[in-house]
C-alpha cells in the first residue's frame, strides 16, 4: 500500500490566528499555534507554530518560525526550526534557514540557502489550485 505523506501546511495542529490582507502590523510579533499573514508586516516574529505568508501578504524583517511557508514577499531572513516551504509565487530578498527547505518552480531567492540537516534543498512543482 502506497503511503503518501501530508506536506506540513495541510496538518492541523489546534487554532489558527488569521492577520486580513487589508491590515498592516509594525512591531515585534511573539506567539504560541499557527499564524497565516495575508496583509504587511514591518518587523520581526519569534512564533512558536507554524507561520504562513499568503500569496499577496509582504514581510518586511526576519521571520522565526518552528515550520515556515512563504507565498508573498520577503525583504529579510527566513529561519525555520524544522522545515521551510517557499511556493512558486513567493519572492524573498534574504536569506533562508531550516532542517529542510523545499522550493517551487517559480520562486525567487536572492540570497544563501542554509539547509542544517546537510541534506540538499528540495525542488518542486506546485500543482494544487489556490
Amino acid at each position: 500500500m502506497l503511503k503518501l505523506k501530508q506536506r506540513f501546511r495541510d496538518k492541523g495542529n489546534g487554532p489558527t490566528t488569521y492577520v486580513a490582507a487589508s491590515t498592516k502590523i509594525m512591531g515585534t510579533i511573539s506567539g504560541q499555534g499557527g499564524y497565516v499573514f495575508c496583509g504587511t508586516v514591518e518587523g520581526d516574529c519569534d512564533i512558536n507554530g507554524p507561520l504562513t505568508l499568503a500569496e499577496g501578504g509582504r514581510w518586511k524583517g526576519t521571520m522565526k518560525a518552528h515550520d515556515i511557508v512563504v507565498a508573498g514577499t520577503v525583504e529579510g531572513d527566513v529561519i525555520a526550526k524544522q522545515r521551510v516551504e517557499i511556493s512558486g509565487t513567493a519572492r524573498i530578498k534574504g536569506s533562508l534557514a531550516g532542517n529542510s527547505i523545499a522550493v517551487a518552480e517559480g520562486a525567487i531567492i536572492e540570497g544563501a540557502i542554509t539547509v542544517t540537516s546537510g541534506e540538499p534543498p528540495t525542488k518542486f512543482q506546485e500543482k494544487r489550485q489556490a
